[in-house]
């Protein structure tokens, strides 16, 4: 196991293009061949019709869980699907150990619908900090990653998210209401005001990718799964963004996160997004 941060700066110094090439051949061996290709046995639906997985979502993930575990000794495998199938998995984000954590298909309907607007996320923490993150857009070959305090980078060119144009309607990615608490809907309605133009979010990868391009102001989001969340958090974080909980405090990975919480280009715009899901402009 390993104790210290350094040891994983050094690990991520000599293995950060392993971990890149286990996540696109992930995507090349078991996602890709089934793109618009899915048998009806191959879906099937979690919570509900809204929540589906398929044999490719279960297949990457097994992929990426023995190729990360085998780059870093020690470490331990969050993904998705293992703590839909054993909830206790998802606790070792808290624990001591290396964790990487990871959605192999992000944006599973969008998969399944034959559209293009998916990814593999895979994130690295220790003891609750998020260390490096990649993104994967297969259908476009497109790779982003983080390291903290080394910035961000799409597939090799630095990312940097800007600010919003002045003047303009605010770009907001949020939530479906149908999916929320009624408190957070309530709280996601301080979005419906002049200045704001607000749509449904589709993968939260790539979202977080466009706030980190600058083609996106910010998201508001009112569920706190980290597989979600960790790699884009992190790219926005190297790109200069920032977010906040609806306590005001940053996201956590580890959980007990007051929602819906926003991340956003830069830290007056995440600000912004706080005031209006508060009820405090």
């Amino acid at each position: 196991m390993i104790e210290e941060k350094e040891t994983i700066d050094e690990f991520l110094a000599r293995h950060s293009a392993d971990v890149e090439a286990a996540v696109r051949k992930a995507a090349a061996v078991e996602i890709m061949p089934r793109f618009r290709r899915l048998a009806a046995h191959e879906v099937d639906q979690k919570a509900g019709p809204h929540d589906l997985v398929t044999d490719a979502d279960r297949l990457a993930e097994q992929y990426l869980t023995d190729a990360l575990g085998t780059l870093l000794p020690g470490s331990v495998v969050v993904g998705e699907e293992a703590v839909h199938a054993d909830p206790v998995t998802y606790e070792a984000i808290q624990g001591d150990a290396p964790v990487w954590i990871v959605d192999p298909v992000d944006g599973t309907r969008q998969f399944v619908r034959g559209e293009a607007g998916f990814c593999t996320l895979v994130a690295l923490a220790h003891r609750g900090v998020l260390l490096a993150s990649w993104t994967y857009a297969p259908v476009h070959d497109q790779l982003a990653t983080a390291v903290r305090g080394q910035g961000a980078f799409l597939d090799g060119e630095r990312l940097s998210a800007g600010s919003p144009v002045p003047g303009g309607d605010l770009q907001v990615a949020t939530s479906h209401p149908d999916y929320t608490t009624d408190e957070q809907k309530r709280a996601l309605l301080g979005l419906r005001t002049d200045g704001v133009a607000f749509r449904s979010c589709g993968s939260a990868g790539l979202e977080y990718l466009a706030i980190a391009r600058g083609e996106l102001d910010a998201v508001a989001f009112s569920w706190e799964a980290a597989w979600d969340h960790a790699a884009g958090i992190l790219l926005v974080e190297e790109a200069g963004g920032a977010h906040l909980t609806l306590s005001g405090e940053p996201f956590r990975i580890t959980g007990n996160n007051v929602l819906p919480f926003t991340a956003a280009r830069d830290a007056e715009t995440a600000r912004r997004v706080h005031g209006l899901l508060s009820g405090t402009p």
